[in-house]
């Protein structure tokens, strides 16, 4: 019998975690002829977000809870979850309802029909603001230039992943982890499902607009080049520029002379350069900093409590 485990990473999603396990339990128990089970991770949650999570354990032999030591952010706390998927396929979804559990049916049925990743692609995004709509389809479209992975535009995390495909990503341990591009990275098949973003059903986005930027660095530098290559771009240009300057203000002193003057353009010039050169020593620093994290070799995450389920319940 086909088994599927749905990970939840969640950090201090108290207030909606009980709705949730409803109406993911509900989709579960419709599911025939297959062996279900839901792993909550605790991503070091301040709120009584793991109580909850052992609450749910007792009450549904189903469910597995794993406690991280510390917040190691989202990213860390899902492949923690994936890592502990030690057999079949694996749904990845968010405890805050924005992705509706009601969706995972259509996942499972590709599945069935061959398909290794099929994950969901937002047609809209309910109750955000039109600056996040904008700047997250930028970055997706960003995303999609610069990378020479094909990352989906306007795609997160939600999603099926089947086992060869959790194998190979078992494979991938660096630090700097930009999921939805490995989800992309490892190939195989993949189909894109259309849906409907809800606004969250409890509680407040832990992503403010300075996280945001954060990771969008993670996942260009991660994923591309481009901005290395830029600098160098730039760099040429910025020389070129001011070489045909000095020629022309070379020429002119020969023709016409040159009395004392120039002190705002020669500043304007310093200035120019100097912050190009910041900019450009600022995009080596970002990857610089990543080979450094890479090169300390620590653990992905550090586990403080893990509970499997007591048993895997059948949908009937």
């Amino acid at each position: 019998m086909p088994a599927l485990t749905v990970v939840v990473p969640a950090y201090n999603e108290s207030e909606g975690l009980r709705e949730f396990h409803r109406r993911l339990g509900k989709v579960l128990d419709g599911m025939a002829g297959i062996e279900s089970a839901v792993l909550y991770v605790d991503d070091g949650s301040r709120d009584d977000t793991w109580a909850i999570m052992c609450d749910m354990r007792e009450t549904d032999p189903r469910v597995a809870t794993l406690r991280l030591a510390r917040n190691f952010g989202k990213e860390l706390a899902l492949t923690a979850g994936l890592d502990h998927v030690i057999e079949g396929a694996a749904v990845v979804i968010d405890a805050d309802l924005q992705d509706p559990p009601e969706l995972i049916p259509e996942f499972v049925a590709h599945w069935r029909d061959g398909y290794d990743v099929v994950y969901g692609t937002r047609a809209t995004r309910a109750g955000e603001s039109g600056f996040k709509k904008l700047t997250a389809s930028g970055f997706y479209r960003v995303m999609e230039r610069l990378s020479t992975t094909p990352i989906p535009r306007d795609t997160g995390d939600f999603r099926l992943v089947s086992r060869r495909a959790l194998d190979a990503l078992a494979q991938v341990r660096e630090r700097q982890r930009f999921m939805k591009g490995l989800f992309t990275w490892v190939g195989y098949r993949q189909l894109s499902v259309v849906y409907h973003r809800d606004p969250r059903h409890a509680g407040q986005t832990k992503w403010n607009y300075w996280k945001l930027w954060n990771f969008a660095i993670d996942g260009i530098t991660s994923f591309s080049g481009v901005p290395l290559k830029l600098a160098t771009y730039v760099g040429l240009l910025t020389a070129l520029g001011a070489f045909l300057a000095a020629l022309w203000v070379f020429g002119k002193a020969l023709l016409l002379g040159d009395p004392v003057r120039g002190y705002p353009s020669l500043m304007v010039v310093m200035l120019f350069l100097g912050g190009m050169q910041l900019m450009a020593l600022g995009v080596i620093g970002e990857y610089l900093g990543r080979l450094y994290v890479e090169a300390k070799q620590r653990p992905l995450y550090l586990v403080d409590q893990y509970t499997p389920p007591r048993r895997s319940a059948q949908a009937s």
